[in-house]
């Protein structure tokens, strides 16, 4: 085991019964092989894994929050589960050297993109569940993201959210977005969304969809006076 994924190994906690399970979750789809359709690439770990965290999340939240209403969870349940707190995680596990991907791939940053390590931590999170079942998975989750748990003391809300409110709030309607485009590989995209609201237009870039729509809100929230 090479010294960057044993670290890794450590770090989370688990000593996997069965350790393909843990490759499986490093390997990015670049270093995937085609023959086997991409099967061998940790996306369906992460599908799973994405699951597993959003229960993980729910049931902890209503522990340690037991006072609060369902809105009021569901805005730090969507905080706690985004991409780029699954990143932060990924990147203080050291999940990045660990990963699978191509010596071409490499050079390009691809291991350091936000969207690689947060779909990755959601994978590592999937093969937990299925060789150690569902405590090691809330065993690795609670001692990784205690810190973003209690980050906030009110519930925290998303630019978009944030940005919703405010338009709505003075009668303006629901924000509108547009995706300008979508450039680069499918395993390294590069989407640019615009966002209009109250009157005014931004624009931002982000390794996701989702995500360059936050950063267009945000920019739009600056532009009104509410960053």
């Amino acid at each position: 085991m090479k010294a960057p994924v044993a670290a890794l190994a450590l770090r989370l906690g688990h000593d996997f019964n069965d350790p393909a399970l843990l490759e499986q979750a490093l390997t990015h789809r670049s270093a995937a092989d085609p023959k086997r359709n991409q099967l061998d690439s940790n996306e369906r770990l992460e599908f799973l894994g994405d699951r597993v965290l959003a229960l993980l999340m729910a049931e902890w939240l209503s522990e340690r929050f037991p006072q609060e209403r369902e809105g009021e969870l569901g805005k730090r349940l969507a905080v706690l589960v985004a991409a780029e707190t699954l990143a932060k995680v990924g990147d203080v596990i050291g999940l990045s050297a660990a990963l699978r991907i191509p010596p071409a791939e490499g050079r390009t940053g691809l291991r350091q993109r936000a969207n690689v390590l947060a779909d990755a931590t959601e994978a590592l999170i999937g093969a937990l569940y299925l060789d150690g079942g569902l405590e090691k998975a809330r065993a690795f989750v609670r001692r990784e993201w205690i810190g973003h748990m209690e980050a906030d003391a009110t519930p925290p809300m998303s630019a978009k959210s944030r940005l919703q409110e405010w338009s709505l709030g003075r009668g303006m309607g629901l924000p509108e977005y547009v995706t300008k485009s979508a450039e680069g590989p499918s395993h390294a995209p590069v989407f640019t969304v615009s966002v209009r609201a109250c009157g005014k237009t931004a624009e931002a870039s982000g390794e996701s969809k989702r995500g360059a729509e936050q950063l267009a809100a945000e920019a739009l929230l600056k532009e009104l006076g509410r960053g």
